[in-house]
């Protein structure tokens, strides 16, 4: 497995199926509509330098993404990141997950991110199993927030602080 920075033209297509994906067909995403090619743009290209979408590769083929995105829009919040990965549906449980948030602790480090934060849907027990194993805590519990295929959905937030001074 190999973790590249996105590349636009070489990646946005398999990106966005692979988002889509997850739209129509699960609640790890809140959007309840297929996202554009142009939103799936825009999500995943970051004009700031600090927030950055890498493409997992496995044998040559795009197993997946990962990125960073800016937790709050205030600048005291500048020292975390949120962190999300998704994988193409038949790459789950490939062991790929582990390692794509290791990279992206790693970068962050490199970075200069303080804390990451992991943001889950409570149905999404795969997502939640492999932040606890990796040291994330449970450090918040929203109930009710979201409403996708006639029901209710809780969002629950995993932080790790790294310690890196700011």
């Amino acid at each position: 497995m190999q973790m590249v920075e996105f590349e636009e033209e070489r990646h946005l297509t398999k990106v966005h199926d692979i988002y889509n994906y997850y739209v129509a067909n699960t609640t790890i995403s809140f959007h309840t509509e297929a996202v554009t090619r142009e939103a799936m743009r825009a999500n995943v290209r970051n004009p700031s330098p600090r927030y950055k979408t890498y493409v997992i590769e496995v044998e040559g083929e795009i197993a997946g993404y990962a990125l960073f995105t800016q937790h709050k829009n205030k600048q005291a919040y500048d020292v975390t990141a949120e962190v999300t990965v998704y994988l193409a549906p038949e790459q789950v449980g490939k062991r790929i997950g582990p390692a794509a948030v290791a990279f992206l602790e790693e970068e962050a480090r490199r970075i200069g991110f303080h804390t990451l934060v992991a943001t889950i849907c409570t149905e999404n027990e795969r997502s939640i199993r492999l932040f606890e194993r990796l040291g994330y805590e449970k450090c918040a519990h929203f109930r009710e927030i979201g409403y996708k295929f006639g029901r209710w959905l809780d969002i629950a937030s995993y932080q790790k602080v790294l310690g890196k001074e700011a």
